[in-house]
């Protein structure tokens, strides 16, 4: 459907979802609807946090912690219908969008994250957590709010918060460049069968694979391919080793194939610059950093309950 100049994000399908069960209508949205949207959506969550950060009252959970909680519901209304769309039923547009959205979201949470006034009021209600008297449910709420913040360079000066920010930037990039690899290998590759090389498969696979080979310009025959819709029924149900094998063997090796969407280069990157952030947050490596606030808390005690 056509943009307006101005989006109304009150109406818009996008953000306010008006389908069967409250759901979205995604009849009524199309790829090129995206782009304005998010752009009013962020627009409007700036506000909602300025809002926040700059109110002069003491800081409440009300005030504070459950507004931060509430806001930005457009934001996350549209950014569910798009990633539902990029990882479900994606295309080149929706590729190209992904492709500007995902370092423009890590920039805005990154602003927020790193808002000394937000946090400053985070902060006064965590270190008056026992005095407040909450319940149990809203203490670990402000105590995961507050762990999320330090744990995204809330307190770091701002030289650290500056090259923070450039790397969750980078590895947003970096980690739409790997699944969109990973998604034209898949595209691209099929194993055509015929009706002699289906002993095992049940009638749905079979007739899946028919409609994927149709597709592919090779009706009458069967073929595998690489989403998992097939693949894994497949693997699962076929009585050829040797075909499970190949299709195993190219499923595994997805992003990994030298050319334009391989991942070499992209995982040297991403390793490189998360073990920059986990030190630059103060943790010892990157699996210390993403435990931190796990049930099992450190690498040492995943390894203890794995290790034989």
């Amino acid at each position: 459907m056509p943009m307006p100049s101005a989006v109304d994000l009150a109406a818009h399908p996008l953000t306010t979802w008006q389908g069967p069960l409250g759901l979205p209508d995604f009849t009524r949205i199309g790829d090129g609807d995206f782009s304005g949207v998010f752009d009013a959506a962020l627009t409007a969550h700036e506000a909602e946090i300025e809002a926040i950060a700059g109110n002069t009252e003491t800081p409440t959970i009300e005030n504070t912690l459950a507004a931060l909680e509430l806001g930005g519901e457009a934001l996350d209304h549209v950014s569910s219908i798009f990633w539902c769309r990029a990882g479900a039923h994606t295309n080149e547009a929706i590729q190209a969008l992904e492709r500007d959205i995902s370092p423009k979201m890590s920039r805005h949470f990154s602003a927020i994250s790193m808002n000394e006034r937000l946090f400053a009021r985070i902060d006064d209600l965590y270190r008056r957590r026992d005095a407040l008297k909450l319940d149990a449910e809203t203490l670990r709420v402000l105590e995961k709010t507050w762990k999320n913040f330090v744990r995204s360079g809330a307190k770091l000066d701002a030289e650290g918060k500056k090259r923070l920010a450039t790397i969750n930037e980078e590895l947003s990039s970096l980690g739409t460049t790997f699944g969109q690899n990973l998604l034209a290998d898949e595209r691209d590759w099929a194993l055509f069968l015929d009706e002699a090389d289906l002993a095992g498969l049940p009638e749905f696979l079979k007739s899946a694979m028919a409609e994927a080979a149709e597709i592919r310009g090779q009706k009458g025959r069967y073929a595998v391919t690489l989403s998992r819709s097939i693949y894994e029924p497949f693997s699962t149900f076929s009585e050829r080793r040797d075909l499970r094998e190949i299709a195993f063997r190219v499923f595994t090796m997805r992003g990994q194939n030298g050319g334009a969407s391989d991942n070499t280069g992209v995982v040297r990157d991403m390793l490189k610059l998360r073990a920059e952030k986990a030190k630059l947050l103060g943790y010892a490596s990157y699996a210390a950093l993403k435990l931190d606030d796990t049930m099992a808390k450190t690498p040492e005690a995943v390894h203890t309950l794995l290790d034989p």
